[in-house]
């Protein structure tokens, strides 16, 4: 199986995004988001569907993946601990195993799935929490995209 990737978009741009998962061969990104907004340009769930489809890169929001509320602030505000308390016991509940499940179920097709959210590292991104649960399911290794400014 190709590698299970990682991609945050904090501080890019959604062409750079674009380029970063094309160059990776990317054929479905899974946006792990709660809350699939965003004030950057390009990046809220409709507009970002509708340029990966222009790039012929498939679009799925495992919302039941995001992190709950009392995590998002406590990331927000620095705290780790608290946000990995908050989405691990998350993890656990019904709905977010259901929602691991199937991104299981995708990874095992063999297609190269890329996981995005926003924090540009992904050592304080609930999404190296999904891609370390899936690695133990599956045995895939990950590897995380970092997208920068064309031409550089």
């Amino acid at each position: 199986m190709p590698p299970l990737f990682t991609i945050g978009y904090e501080k890019t741009a959604l062409r750079d995004v674009l380029h970063t998962l094309k160059q990776a061969k990317i054929g479905l990104l899974v946006d792990t988001r709660a809350v699939a907004a965003s004030r950057r340009a390009g990046f809220s769930k409709r507009q970002l569907a509708a340029g990966l489809d222009e790039a012929g890169i498939a679009y799925l929001h495992l919302q039941r993946l995001g992190t709950p509320a009392e995590g998002r602030q406590a990331a927000r505000a620095g705290d780790f601990k608290t946000l990995w308390r908050v989405y691990d016991k998350h993890l656990k509940s019904a709905p977010a195993r259901e929602a691991l499940d199937e991104l299981e179920a995708l990874l095992r097709s063999g297609r190269r799935i890329c996981l995005l959210c926003y924090c540009r590292n992904p050592d304080e991104c609930h999404r190296s929490r999904i891609a370390s649960a899936m690695h133990e399911r599956t045995g895939q290794t990950i590897e995380n995209l970092f997208a920068s400014p064309l031409g550089l």
